[in-house]
């Protein structure tokens, strides 16, 4: 069959636990569902974090240079000598096409695809009033140029990615990347979806809180903002009914594209990725954005599907979100560029090797930064004098601090030692207090 196509689907603001298939039975996901049941799910993926409060563009940064938080250029198309994903692919010999939002610059988007529509170069929209540009070969794309979507965000990319596989006649393989803009704020779902959720039987999550417990050096950022201080029930299911009415929205033209997909014959030889760029709290820790290293901000959707994809299968790995970029070349049969730091998860894919790493590091600026096992995690927040020691598996909504406990001081030095390892060997600057 050759090398397969690549489709990657991906949204914004979009958390783990936000699927259906992932035991949440308050969401709507018919169509993410059926591709978790269809393929290998991901249920540990995390991003390292971020060096700016716009958390998306360090990750999306990551995911494109595959490089880890302290090696990836803010701005990668300022990062000379460094292979971007897409670009790996064109260079392969694939037709690369993306709409929706790109947050990387247009010198990048340039180098990375050969067509395009519908394209955002922001962070965030109104998301019936986003400005896009067109495809332009030269990589010229001039803000005043934008126009206005006329659609609402996710029905526009989706539409713009469903034109693309209906004409696609060429016999290269093609990489269509599809970037949503929901469910970031303003979640302003159309009326038939907000509707489906009712703010009075939204479940406020097990780690609600009406404030933070501590300052974590970022309770005064724009998205902590989006709800008074102190959090309410009302107005955090609000917010999380609404932010579910974006998700069921995206998962609607989501299946119009797998639909499509399916349709014009291509599904027989594509490999689906779905991935989110950061979660978000929405009151969980008196929280409302990812500007912090709790497992709802770090943690995000990460689901493969398609030929040689192993199906209904759930894989608890320690992974990161730019490990992507390896595993996609190593599914199309194309050598990894040099400059590319994660690892390809196609040996754990096929059940071939144990997971390749035991660790996973996160950093949120200099206020934040953290190591995950597969049991425990430790946070340290060097500028407050403050650790937090958590056991994940008995208790993974993050509320019982075991850092003071007698108990586990030998495991609570052991993973500070772990922390700064990884801070070594990951360039990271900032110098930790002791204990």
């Amino acid at each position: 069959m050759g090398q397969p196509n690549i489709l990657f689907l991906f949204t914004d603001d979009q958390r783990l636990t936000t699927l259906g298939a992932l035991n949440n039975p308050e969401i709507r996901t018919p169509n993410l569902d059926r591709l978790v049941r269809s393929g290998t799910v991901f249920t540990r993926p995390y991003i390292m974090g971020s060096t700016v409060g716009a958390v998306c563009i360090c990750s999306r940064s990551m995911l494109l240079t595959g490089r880890s938080l302290f090696r990836s250029p803010r701005d990668p198309q300022h990062g000379d000598g460094l292979a971007l994903w897409p670009e790996t692919l064109r260079q392969a010999g694939y037709t690369t096409f993306a709409t929706g939002k790109w947050h990387n610059g247009p010198q990048a988007f340039a180098r990375c695809f050969s067509s395009g529509a519908d394209i955002f170069f922001g962070g965030m929209s109104d998301h019936l009033k986003v400005p896009v540009h067109q495809f332009n070969p030269h990589g010229n794309y001039p803000r005043e140029a934008a126009r206005l979507g006329g659609k609402f965000s996710t029905e526009l990319f989706s539409d713009a990615a469903i034109r693309f596989l209906e004409t696609y006649e060429a016999q290269a393989p093609f990489f269509l990347y599809v970037s949503y803009t929901a469910p970031h704020d303003p979640r302003m779902a159309p009326r038939e979806f907000a509707e489906m959720y009712r703010p009075e039987n939204i479940a406020l999550p097990e780690n609600f809180m009406p404030r933070h417990p501590f300052d974590n050096g970022e309770l005064g950022i724009r998205d902590e903002q989006l709800a008074p201080f102190p959090r309410t029930p009302e107005v955090i299911r609000r917010h999380i009914a609404d932010y579910y009415a974006m998700i069921t929205h995206a998962d609607f033209h989501i299946g119009r594209i797998l639909e499509a997909l399916e349709r014009t014959g291509h599904e027989r030889n594509t490999i689906i990725v779905f991935a989110g760029d950061n979660g978000l709290a929405l009151g969980q820790h008196g929280l409302m954005g990812k500007q912090s290293l709790y497992e709802h901000s770090l943690s995000v959707p990460l689901v493969f599907a398609g030929p040689g994809i192993p199906a209904g299968r759930r894989c608890d790995a320690l992974a990161y979100l730019h490990d992507v970029f390896p595993t996609t070349c190593d599914l199309a049969g194309i050598p990894t560029p040099q400059t590319v730091e994660s690892v390809s998860l196609v040996p754990i894919l096929r059940g071939e090797k144990p997971p390749a790493r035991e660790h996973i590091f996160g950093a949120y600026k200099d206020l934040q930064r953290c190591l995950i096992g597969q049991r425990w995690k430790l946070i340290r927040y060097p500028q407050v004098g403050v650790t937090q020691l958590f056991n994940l598996q008995a208790d993974p909504w993050e509320l019982n601090n075991l850092a003071d406990d007698p108990a586990h001081a030998d495991t609570l030095l052991a993973l500070d030692q772990r922390l700064r390892d990884h801070q070594r060997q990951l360039s990271d600057p900032l110098p930790l207090p002791p204990l």
